[in-house]
């Protein structure tokens, strides 16, 4: 009997203490693993679905514009209906939405899926830190917030290579399946382990801002995805652009005249919360944005395995592991504004040094520069929240930290949108429309009847160096603005003395912090 009630101790024990942090993690690894591991799997889903370049890119920008979207609403309105039950009813709904991908018997099933799928993981994003913070205190806090930043850094190394085996393996529906088990497993433990809470003040929820803000980042993103295909001054393009101004017009309107608002705009007056957001917005944008065409050349045109290609990107994502891991002990009391910005150069450098290839070349010329690009990424990641956070009022921290989350998936979407719509305009300058777009949508295959070889290598190597310096330049620019905006409220404030405000946002606020090591 002793035996018996030492075991239950144990396992109660185990519930107590790292139960919570399980739980969350599991999550968190499935949300932010969905992101990379669609990467390498795009040329299979072409050929499968018959999905054309902006199906593709509808695909991951569905996912990252419903998280930017709902990540602040879906907060707020965590904190009125209690945070543990909208978590679990988010990996509910992703995993409904990960059968129904896994299942999408078209493109337009897929991309409608996969929005739902990110409406899903805003709810289960916006309420894993204010758990953890929830359940944690002190010395504990500190500890699980640096295993979910680790878990989260793992869970972006791990995608394409996952992706790629799973892709290779049993086709590539599954890299949605293999969500419903985890799902299952997550929704046990947090029924189980993760207690309720809520908000110790009771805020509204901002619909209209939610819609408005919508709105905006779904025109826009339209907007750049349809000048890809009829051009920036065509009627459907400026109507969608006309649309995102109206509504962002809307949305400060909003915000202005809202009771709780989900972003003050008086915020942005301030340079130090200006400058993070430009630097959060143009990260994930220039680090991650040219990724998914680069994959479709390793596989359509340099015909490689999924698995090879998927591993072409792992340089990135170790370095940025190494750097984010070793630079925390390493830059303790360095600026802000020298992490961030000089992570955005380096990110800048390495697109640069991306944009090497020609019609000969093979992945190993890629790798100098995603090493680069790693390294920027380890530096500013860890350190783009916190400078946020550094630069506004103690009550303002949950509202800067979810913006921070907001405007990296918003750069990520139009990221994808733009460096795209990039790679098919320099393609045109050597094939004709029809041509270039099938061959940035995977059609290398289909086009080798009709075009030399060495003509489609060329063309799509000159596209992607010229999204690689679209990228490149994007981060280097928003690097420069960083330095001079980026600055601390008092001198030799650093993200590392925020620790506190840091653990108090991840308790209060949606979305607090976003210490993840690597990307997305």
């Amino acid at each position: 009997m002793a035996a018996v009630r030492g075991a239950a101790g144990r396992e109660e024990g185990f519930m107590r203490g790292w139960g919570p942090l399980t739980a969350v993690c599991l999550s968190t690894f499935m949300l932010l693993v969905d992101v990379t591991i669609c990467v390498v799997a795009l040329p299979d889903m072409a050929r499968a679905l018959h999905a054309s370049l902006s199906d593709l890119q509808w695909v991951l920008d569905g996912y990252a514009l419903a998280l930017a979207a709902l990540l602040l609403g879906v907060g707020a309105a965590a904190d009125i209906l209690g945070r543990r039950r909208v978590h679990v009813a988010g990996v509910v709904v992703f995993a409904a939405a990960s059968l129904a991908c896994g299942l999408a018997p078209g493109p337009g099933a897929l991309v409608a899926a996969r929005a739902v799928q990110g409406a899903g993981g805003a709810a289960m994003l916006a309420t894993t830190l204010p758990l953890l913070g929830s359940v944690y205190e002190g010395r504990d806090r500190s500890v699980a917030l640096g295993v979910w930043g680790a878990v989260s850094g793992a869970a972006a190394a791990v995608g394409p290579v996952l992706g790629g085996v799973l892709t290779q393996g049993p086709g590539w529906r599954w890299i949605f399946l293999v969500n419903l088990p985890v799902s299952v497993a997550a929704v046990w433990m947090s029924l189980r382990v993760v207690p309720e809470s809520r908000a110790p003040r009771g805020r509204g929820i901002d619909w209209a801002g939610t819609a408005t803000f919508a709105l905006f980042a779904a025109a826009l993103t339209y907007g750049v995805v349809r000048a890809g295909a009829v051009g920036w001054t065509s009627a459907h393009t400026l109507s969608a652009f006309a649309l995102a101004v109206v509504a962002l017009g809307c949305f400060a309107v909003v915000q202005r005249r809202a009771a709780h608002p989900l972003l003050d705009p008086a915020l942005f007056r301030r340079p130090a919360f200006l400058g993070a957001m430009v630097g959060a917005l143009a990260f994930n944008g220039a680090a991650f944005g040219v990724l998914p065409y680069t994959s479709i050349w390793l596989q359509t045109v340099l015909g490689m395995s999924p698995v090879r290609g998927g591993l072409v990107m792992v340089p990135l994502s170790v370095a940025s592991f190494v750097v984010a891991a070793v630079g925390g002990r390493l830059l303790h009391g360095v600026p802000a504004r020298l992490t961030i910005g000089g992570g955005l150069l380096l990110v800048g450098v390495g697109g640069f040094c991306q944009a090497v290839l020609d019609a000969g070349d093979s992945w190993a010329a890629l790798v100098p520069g995603l090493v680069l690009v790693g390294f920027g990424t380890g530096l500013v990641a860890p350190a783009i929240a916190g400078a946020a956070l550094a630069a506004v009022p103690q009550e303002r921290a949950g509202m800067a930290g979810g913006a921070v989350n907001t405007f990296r998936q918003l750069g990520y979407a139009l990221g994808v949108a733009v460096y795209g719509t990039v790679l098919t305009a320099r393609m045109r300058e050597a094939l004709p429309d029809a041509a270039a777009r099938a061959l940035a949508g995977g059609g290398a295959r289909a086009l080798r009847g009709e075009l030399p070889e060495r003509v489609l290598r060329a063309a799509f190597a000159s596209g992607l160096d010229t999204a690689a310096q679209a990228a490149g330049a994007t981060a280097v620019v928003a690097g420069a603005l960083v330095l001079v905006l980026l600055r601390s409220r008092r001198p030799g404030r650093t993200v590392r003395a925020q620790a506190a405000q840091d653990g108090q946002a991840a308790q209060d606020a949606p979305g607090a912090q976003d210490p993840a090591a690597a990307g997305f």
